[in-house]
């Protein structure tokens, strides 16, 4: 398996796929820098030399916030809405989604406060 940034990519999938297994990274973002290499974005990531896997990896460190940069970057972000005591920042807090959803039904397989469920009736 070939490994970019610290994470094993699959090796059987294509290019443009095997890269949005990086944190941080998108199909949009996988094309990009693609395209930016000039490699081929059809081609299996096991037949990728030494030198490519060399070039992918020191384009994303140096121009993107890749793996645990991007990651330290959401907590932080989810620390300040906290800190500050928004909308969002209570809903994370409770663990509960903040992005709109219903919370009638779906969101019970999430954490918070917790709710009985009637039985079903024979």
């Amino acid at each position: 398996m070939p490994r970019i940034i610290g994470v094993d990519i699959p090796e059987n999938k294509r290019l443009e796929i095997s890269l949005t297994y990086i944190y941080g990274i998108g199909r949009h973002l996988a094309m990009q820098v693609i395209s930016k290499l000039n490699l081929d974005p059809g081609k299996k990531a096991k037949d990728l030399t030494q030198d490519e896997i060399a070039r992918i990896n020191s384009l994303l460190q140096s121009e993107y916030v890749v793996e645990g940069d991007c990651r330290r970057q959401t907590q932080n972000d989810i620390k300040r809405l906290i800190s500050i005591n928004s909308y969002r920042g209570q809903r994370h807090r409770l663990g509960l989604p903040c992005r709109g959803q219903r919370t009638r039904t779906n969101s019970r397989t999430r954490k918070g406060r917790k709710k009985t469920v009637a039985n079903k009736k024979k």
